[in-house]
């Protein structure tokens, strides 16, 4: 049974633009050190040279490899943290994640068919944003039926979709020849190195927070309860497809990017709702900025704590996440 959101009174206007313009500061300190590190260092001279196109080493590494990887970092980290926060006010579950209603075991199955038929990019990344949307489109027309949508429904929905992708995916790896098992393992792990569309990823992210920042106001109220957001006028039905179709495609456009990463969208909106409250209109751009800050990191950390070698970034998510979702799991029940 999903439970109504309830969380702390937001904050103050003023504070919460203090916190909104911490949280870009913070992504832009983040950003600085994501294309600094590395075997190749580069300071703020490299980063001016890269801008101007200077056919420096360091200057065309900052251009050309780590720039996009840090964008496609942060905009997907964004991409999960919306749709995460979505998810939690659709389903009324502050432990609600983007990946539980099934889009990313639709993604995962289509982008490893083409991994295990040996089709190069941009093949994975056009299928996987193809099975995500099959997915959300199944989950849609299922949980729908001959009655009403309610969150449980929707919820069990998805867990039975995406255990069918998961089964799909484990007898694709059982089969698959091992020139391809690496890139298949690394894909549902989460990698950001071969991103190769981080604006695409940029631009749905600006746009979806502008899709859904109008709606804030009922938002709110759904997030009390579906009966008492209806008695104060909001179309809870319409409603409730907005985010299901908003949400999902996020998580398409994110897992297209840069694979399966896990924990993002469950963790920033929640730690984030314990501390400034549930106000939507506060709560859905600092999620961005926050998800963004978290996935750039941890994929700044994976390229560089074991150099030479690069470790998946869903691999530090989930060290991050595991442990927060259980105090958050420990806390709910309390």
């Amino acid at each position: 049974m999903a439970s109504t959101v309830f969380m702390p009174p937001p904050m103050p206007r003023s504070r919460a633009l203090v916190l909104l313009c911490a949280l870009a500061l913070l992504a832009l300190l983040v950003l600085a050190w994501a294309l600094g590190a590395g075997e190749v260092q580069a300071g703020p001279a490299t980063f001016w040279q890269a801008l101007t196109g200077g056919e420096d080493m360091a200057a065309a590494v900052v251009r050309e490899l780590r720039w996009p990887r840090a964008l496609a970092a942060f905009s997907c980290g964004g991409l999960l943290a919306l749709a995460g926060a979505l998810m939690q006010v659709l389903l009324r579950n502050p432990l609600a994640d983007p990946y539980v209603l099934g889009v990313s075991g639709g993604a995962a199955l289509a982008a490893l068919a083409c991994l295990f038929l040996g089709l190069a990019s941009p093949w994975p990344d056009l299928a996987a944003f193809a099975g995500a949307f099959a997915a959300m489109c199944l989950v849609f027309g299922l949980a729908r039926g001959a009655g009403a949508w309610t969150p449980t429904r929707l919820l069990l929905t998805g867990v039975v979709v995406a255990a069918g992708g998961s089964a799909g995916v484990t007898l694709m790896l059982a089969l698959a020849p091992d020139r391809a098992l690496r890139g298949m393992l690394f894909w549902l792990m989460g990698d950001a190195s071969g991103a190769t569309r981080p604006y695409l990823a940029l631009g749905v992210l600006l746009l979806g927070l502008a899709a859904c920042l109008p709606f804030a106001r009922e938002l709110n109220l759904f997030a009390r309860g579906e009966r008492p957001a209806q008695a104060l006028g909001v179309n809870t039905a319409r409603l409730r497809r907005f985010i299901f179709v908003l949400a999902s495609l996020l998580t398409a456009v994110s897992v297209s990017t840069v694979g399966s990463v896990g924990f993002v969208g469950l963790v920033v909106p929640h730690l984030l709702r314990l501390a400034i409250g549930n106000d939507q209109r506060l709560l859905l751009p600092a999620a961005a900025l926050a998800g963004g800050v978290l996935l750039l990191a941890a994929d700044t950390l994976a390229r560089t704590v074991a150099t030479p070698l690069q470790l998946p970034v869903g691999v530090l998510t989930a060290l991050i996440g595991v442990p927060v979702f259980l105090w958050l799991l420990g806390r709910q029940a309390r």
